[in-house]
């Protein structure tokens, strides 16, 4: 199952690491730019917080570039929030596992 819509409501989300665009290595080791159909994706980093809960620190892949502005601190909005559950063996035969977060898109919270 993947996409799985998450209502992130009752949750602040602040800016822990600005909007990048999102690289990952090469079979050789190299940096290079993560991209979809041709469209570069953005990565950024946040701090979720429910109220009285201490908080986690989520890496969101962003399907559209969410501009400038955005800096570390400042509360923000996913657009169309979703996780995807994921699973694969490392280089070492290890199992990994867990869930990566994406979204349609970043915007200042209200």
């Amino acid at each position: 199952m993947r996409n799985i819509p998450v209502n992130l409501s009752g949750y602040r989300l602040r800016v822990a690491e600005a909007p990048a665009m999102k690289t990952r290595k090469d079979k050789d080791g190299r940096e290079e730019v993560v991209t979809v159909d041709g469209v570069t994706r953005f990565a950024v980093s946040l701090f979720a917080k429910a109220s009285g809960s201490k908080g986690e620190e989520i890496r969101v892949t962003l399907e559209t570039d969410p501009g400038e502005g955005f800096e570390e601190g400042q509360l923000v909005e996913l657009i169309d929030a979703r996780v995807s559950p994921y699973s694969f063996k490392n280089d070492r035969g290890e199992t990994v596992s867990g869930v990566a977060f994406a979204a349609g898109g970043l915007k200042p919270a209200a």
